[in-house]
């Protein structure tokens, strides 16, 4: 599950999960979100494979976004499926999506970086959860 609120001229991300995959795969969406008004209208047609490590899960997740938004500045992808897995401070992801095209997809926000700022990651007794701060 994720939500998204407002913070002064930036965009938050809040995101609660069972696993810190699911974590993952779950602010990916909350990111894709940000992107388009209608993410369900991405298809995964499109195939791409992020590897990452970090020592920390904080710096994991903020890796693992920025790669996403660097695909979409860079490429244009969005992706709306996630195969993903972590270990040891290790992710590989198989990501799943499409070239953004003007004719399908309602552009949302123009988010130009995430930011470590108020950047949250923290096991609760449900599961896991997040908090991102994006630049619009």
């Amino acid at each position: 599950m994720f939500e998204l609120f407002e913070h002064t001229a930036d965009l938050g991300l809040r995101v609660r999960a069972n696993s810190l995959e699911e974590l993952f795969k779950e602010a990916a969406h909350g990111l894709l979100a940000m992107l388009v008004a209608n993410p369900e209208a991405v298809r995964p047609v499109q195939e791409k494979t992020i590897e990452l490590s970090a020592e920390d899960v904080h710096y994991l997740l903020f890796d693992w976004l920025s790669e996403l938004l660097y695909a979409f500045e860079v490429d244009k992808l969005m992706f709306s499926a996630f195969d993903l897995r972590l270990n040891d401070g290790q992710l590989s992801a198989t990501c799943r999506g499409e070239p953004m095209n003007p004719s399908r997809h309602q552009m949302e926000h123009e988010v130009k970086a995430i930011t470590y700022h108020g950047l949250k990651v923290e096991q609760t007794a449900d599961g896991w959860s997040a908090e991102v701060i994006v630049d619009i």
